[in-house]
């Protein structure tokens, strides 16, 4: 009887594609269907890809988290499993800061969704090498545990990777500390309690000054800009992955830093962890697929350029320093201890107001509750608003681009059709000729004219949409914002009933008053800023948005006047 372990220990390692993967047309990449089966070659290429060869002897890249491994049983058998659920989104690789991602409002996970140019680089550390072998073990348990089983309801893969992401977390909970700093949600009554205490250069500090009737940050003193420009398509590992690099000027120093959209995610990360209190602007939504296409990057292009130019503009954000780090920083050293800077940062959430200097006029709570309520009510409706024109711009684009196109070339060749027939039945009369070129030119224009209505979108429609695209962004982080600032308004009227039935000293809660309200003094700043940002954003936007429906609109006019002349010759 033959050692049946033997045999299986000269077996090559098999895996079944759980979900069908399109690799990228000319790479490395290699599309796989659900069911099928591969031999694996190599698990060493990193950032979550692994080398196979399928039955047809093709060889490629794939994604690990769209596969099994077989085991030694099913290696022998070949049995194909019956086909997973809807895949999850998946971009080029695993964060190798974390393997899954949940999406607000989604209980499916995402896996690997992060960030579609891949994340490891030479600019990137391990994160995890902080880890102690059990906590490595566990991730790895975790990982395995994420896999749906073959045949496995869709509603019972949500419930079983939720359950396993909660032992995950309760698990390793100090895993997530090598990479972020302490949650915002627990820092805000560190911070009213005043348990973190924290000196902080007068050089990092922010003031808010009373301009009028309304508090205001103090502004910016020295102006700056960042030009986003030359996206260009890179590689590495001798041309294995490619990714798209973007270039950055600022116009303090124009030294120009190269940067990845993966660069930017981390950055927009810090910035959400450590600023509670002021939204950060959104960046490019991320692409399952079209990576290269270069309209797309363009696009993503322009909403980049309109992240950093929110950025630039705020007092607070342009000068902070991890923001700073991110524009200036040409080394790998000191990029990579700049990033573990700012990851063990302390001054997360609402404890970063301890960076704030308010005037020591105590607030009327009242006031605040009035100014917050019609901040709340405005934010409501301006996130409808916002929408409503953001869809409005999607909707006109194509509508340029397929309908109006369309009619305006059909219009076209139905008078180029009548001037063919003319021109059969000419004869001698020169007016028979001129009316019939007339007629030629008449359908020549409205065919120009339907191209015009294909290229107009990216003057004028495409832009007003990125403009909507980042206000949908920044008026959508309002609500966690107000939330925020009414968690502390709620803590300090328990310390207030605390007090009253003699719980908690009288210091104490004068403390707590005065850091609400440096807390109340942020919000009211914040929100005045971001009245002013938009009416001069949104003045200079729809003004510009209006020339070129102008200059598009005359042009077409001045297409058929010059037409018309043809039937005065």
């Amino acid at each position: 009887m033959p050692n049946v372990k033997s045999e299986r220990s000269k077996m090559t390692s098999q895996v079944q594609a759980l979900y069908d993967f399109m690799g990228e047309p000319n790479t490395t990449e290699m599309s796989i269907v659900s069911g099928e089966i591969l031999t694996l070659i190599n698990t060493e290429i990193g950032e979550g890809w692994w080398e196979g060869k399928n039955s047809k002897g093709e060889t490629g890249l794939f994604p690990a988290a769209y596969v099994r491994k077989l085991t030694p049983e099913e290696s022998v058998q070949t049995k194909s499993a019956p086909a997973a659920p809807a895949p999850p989104r998946y971009d080029q690789a695993a964060d190798s800061w974390g393997d899954v991602e949940f999406s607000a409002g989604d209980s499916n996970f995402q896996r690997g969704a992060s960030h579609e140019d891949g994340w490891d680089d030479d600019w990137d550390d391990d994160t995890y090498s902080e880890i102690g072998p059990s906590q490595q073990q566990s991730k790895t348990q975790y990982n395995q545990q994420l896999t749906p089983l073959p045949g496995m309801p869709i509603s019972e893969y949500s419930a079983h990777t939720e359950e396993t992401a909660s032992n995950y977390s309760s698990t390793v909970g100090t895993v997530r500390k090598s990479k972020f700093a302490p949650s915002s949600k627990v820092s805000g009554e560190s911070y009213l309690l005043a348990t973190l205490n924290v000196e902080v250069p007068d050089s990092e500090k922010v003031y808010i000054v009373q301009e009028e009737d309304r508090y205001e940050w103090w502004p910016i003193t020295h102006p700056y800009t960042v030009t986003v420009a030359s996206p260009k398509k890179e590689s590495k590992f001798k041309g294995i992955k490619s990714y798209i690099a973007y270039q950055l000027t600022p116009s303090f120093n124009n030294i120009q830093v190269s940067r990845r959209y993966k660069h930017f995610d981390w950055l927009h990360e810090r910035l959400q962890e450590k600023f509670t209190l002021i939204p950060i602007p959104p960046l490019p939504d991320k692409q399952i697929s079209g990576r290269y296409d270069e309209q797309l990057i363009e696009r993503r292009r322009v909403q980049l350029q309109e992240f950093v130019d929110w950025m630039c503009r705020h007092p607070v954000l342009s000068k902070c320093e991890v923001w700073q780090h991110f524009l200036t920083c040409t080394d790998e050293k000191r990029w990579k201890a700049g990033k573990r800077q700012a990851e063990r940062d302390n001054l997360l959430g609402l404890n970063y107001c301890i960076s704030i200097v308010v005037p020591e006029k105590a607030l009327l709570q009242s006031q605040v509750d009035h100014i917050t309520e019609q901040c709340h009510m405005f934010i409501n409706s301006m996130d409808t608003s916002v929408k409503s024109v953001t869809n409005m711009c999607i909707v006109q684009t194509k509508r340029f681009q397929g309908p109006y196109k369309a009619d305006c070339q059909k219009v076209g060749e139905a008078f180029c059709s009548l001037a063919a027939s003319l021109s059969l039945d000419e004869g001698s009369l020169a007016s028979t000729s001129k009316l019939t070129t007339a007629i030629k030119m008449t359908g020549s224009a409205y065919i120009d004219i339907g191209r015009m209505y294909d290229d107009q979108p990216k003057y004028d429609w495409d832009p007003l949409g990125d403009k909507f695209h980042l206000y949908k962004g920044v008026v959508g982080g309002f609500p966690d914002t107000l939330n925020t600032h009414k968690s502390a308004v709620q803590k300090k009227r328990e310390c207030e009933r605390l007090t009253a039935e003699g719980k908690m000293e009288v210091a104490q809660l004068n403390e707590v008053l005065r850091r609400t309200d440096v807390i109340s003094y942020a919000l009211l700043a914040e929100v005045n800023h971001f009245k002013s940002e938009r009416t001069k954003d949104l003045n200079a936007t729809m003004q510009k948005f209006l020339r070129q429906q102008v200059h598009f609109y005359k042009k077409i006019v001045e297409k058929l006047e010059t037409t018309l002349r043809y039937y005065d010759e």
